[in-house]
């Protein structure tokens, strides 16, 4: 479960995105966006083969089998995928994750990306019935896949983008806490920790959720008030914290953008901004990398987390809006900006 509470009451000041690395980067052409090429059908089918393998929860057969698949999809559009594996203790004894970074082709790996693409790829365990996961996982797995074969289309683009689909998103408990659930993107963005800032992604963008047929898209860009106190606690020890400010005052302008992004592409009764935060994949990358994540998530979703949560739910015009929303930004808004 994805918590949610009321924001601060200060107004964030909006500011510039954080900047890229040198070199030209690609223009973009409003006759030719890359966004126009997303296929709905083509996403949803890829979620239909991962929904075929039944529940993936973390550790399972069924997730490897979902593995496979995504690593045979993207090598097929010239991508190259590499398992991070690692083992995190969690409330059912240790348990192995496999997160999967996908930079295009071999060469990509030999410098940085400028920004993230990620969706986590499992399922919540639940033993007394079946869940699919199809819009929770699913759907956003499926778009990935999708938005790497239009990225791929335009290897400019793809060449600065790394694309992560992450395991261990949900918990095995009820809800996600601080020792249960993101398991993959807290070890991804302790990784990223590691590097100097100078060599993260300058922003990130989470798809989960995003398939519903009654699409309502409220990004999550809001951090929770905890990790506030535990970044502001940490400096005041002395400890390393991320720039919390600059976080902020990324996320505001990717909000912005995003709103004008669905304006343009007529969607905007689709796409809003949530008030509240909402504890997710993103949120490690902001506070821990201090790589600002926006999250685009339906979370009005009545079958999430039940049996109900099946293909039936979804539809390939909903995923087909999410992905070119998502695109666009990118494209448009995110790759281009410079210091």
């Amino acid at each position: 479960m994805r918590r949610t509470a009321s924001p601060p009451a200060s107004a964030l000041v909006a500011a510039a995105l954080l900047a890229g690395c040198g070199g030209a980067a690609p223009a973009f052409n409003e006759a030719d966006p890359l966004d126009a090429k997303v296929s709905g059908e083509a996403a949803l089918g890829h979620v239909a083969a991962l929904v075929a393998f039944g529940p993936r929860p973390a550790g399972s057969e069924a997730l490897e089998e979902s593995r496979r698949y995504i690593e045979e999809q993207l090598a097929s559009t010239g991508w190259s995928v590499r398992r991070q594996t690692f083992t995190a203790k969690t409330p059912r004894g240790p348990v192995e994750f496999v997160n999967l970074r996908v930079r295009f082709g071999e060469r990509g790996w030999e410098g940085r990306v400028e920004g993230l693409l990620c969706s986590h790829y499992d399922t919540k365990l639940y033993e007394k019935f079946e869940f699919v996961g199809a819009n929770d996982g699913g759907s956003s797995t499926g778009l990935l896949i999708e938005l790497a074969r239009v990225l791929a289309e335009r290897p400019a683009a793809a060449s600065r983008i790394e694309l992560v689909f992450f395991d261990g998103e949900e918990a095995f408990g009820t809800n996600i806490t601080g020792k249960d659930g993101l398991y993959g993107s807290r070890h991804y963005a302790a990784e990223w920790l590691a590097r100097p800032p100078r060599e993260r992604p300058r922003w990130g963008v989470l798809l989960d959720m995003v398939g519903d047929a009654d699409l309502n898209l409220h990004a999550a860009v809001r951090i929770p008030r905890q990790s506030l106190r535990d970044l502001a606690e940490a400096r005041a020890k002395g400890a390393y914290a991320v720039d919390v400010a600059a976080v902020e005052e990324s996320l505001q302008a990717m909000s912005r953008h995003l709103l004008e992004t669905a304006d343009e592409l007529g969607v905007r009764r689709h796409v809003g901004i949530s008030p509240d935060y909402i504890v997710d994949d993103h949120i490690p990358l902001n506070v821990v990398a201090g790589i600002p994540t926006i999250n685009l998530i339906d979370f009005d979703y009545a079958p999430w987390h039940t049996p109900g949560d099946t293909l039936d739910k979804l539809s390939s015009e909903s995923l087909a809006i999410s992905g070119r929303v998502a695109l666009r930004l990118v494209e448009k808004h995110l790759l281009p900006a410079r210091r």
